[in-house]
């Protein structure tokens, strides 16, 4: 792997509504490593968030440095679902059919509940998402997992949680751990991003663009955050994960299956990025 002049790593959040004005937990944090040197930043929104990474893209670019970001939600989804969906194969396919649905306001106010039903309805009944708040009337999205996958013919989980059992299904939108709900709200960003010239995202394009954008999951170094002792977890995890990421030399953690599913990076190489971040 070749080594990234700049790594950042964006904690995800899909609330709905302002993160608070204290940095505070479950909100999004954005960690960066530049030339070794760690700093963090907490967005109040998705739309700040997405302004302030598309500025690291255009200053990174623009000063012909290589940048990776890694965001920690699903990119893919089990395989066939985006046929299905969207009568497209491809990962691509279905974030540009969530972009074209998905509205997300300054203030975090959104759709993703009402586009997950929707989405079910075309899957058929009952459908594959699931997890919503209970004052929300929406039959097509049952609060609890109610879908039967192989008759459905979709996967629960995807193969690279398989390789990472804690990591959650991607059709779960709502409580602890809902990463389904975050994938809603953070593809259409990427379906943006991607636009970008110079960018990449892995492992569905070749990792030699000068931007490359991939999944991780930072629970993978859940022992290191640990020690640190910070009480906002989420800004640990990101430093960390950025440092031990732009530390990281394998050429391995770059290996992937090519799939619509997409890949986290650094799924086998759990002990290596441990390592690269003490």
């Amino acid at each position: 792997m070749r080594r990234f002049d700049t790594v950042v790593v964006a904690d995800w959040s899909a609330t709905s509504g302002l993160s608070p004005a204290r940095p505070s937990a479950d909100a999004i944090w954005v960690g960066t490593c530049r030339d070794g040197q760690v700093e963090d930043r907490y967005h109040r929104s998705r739309a700040g968030a997405e302004a302030h990474l598309a500025a690291v893209i255009a200053g990174e670019t623009a000063a012909g440095r290589r940048l990776l970001i890694g965001f920690d939600f699903p990119m893919g989804y089990p395989a066939g679902l985006a046929m299905r969906l969207t009568g497209q194969p491809g990962a691509r396919a279905v974030w540009a059919w969530l972009a074209a649905r998905i509205t997300d306001d300054a203030e975090n106010r959104n759709n993703r509940f009402a586009v997950a039903a929707a989405a079910n309805r075309i899957l058929g009944a009952p459908g594959p998402f699931w997890g919503r708040p209970a004052g929300l009337n929406l039959p097509d999205l049952p609060p609890r997992k109610m879908a039967d996958y192989a008759a459905i013919g979709l996967a629960e989980r995807r193969q690279v949680e398989r390789v990472i059992p804690r990591a959650q299904a991607v059709w779960k939108l709502y409580t602890a751990g809902a990463a389904g709900g975050q994938a809603l709200m953070g593809l259409p960003m990427i379906h943006r991003l991607a636009k970008t010239p110079g960018v990449a995202v892995w492992p569905f394009d070749p990792p030699t663009a000068p931007v490359v954008l991939a999944e991780v999951y930072p629970s993978l170094l859940s022992g290191p955050v640990a020690a640190t002792a910070d009480p906002i977890r989420d800004r640990a995890q990101v430093r960390l994960l950025s440092l031990a990421l732009w530390r990281a030399t394998d050429s391995a953690l770059l290996d992937a299956p090519v799939s619509e599913e997409g890949w986290i990076l650094g799924a086998a190489q759990a002990a290596l990025l441990r390592a690269s971040c003490a």
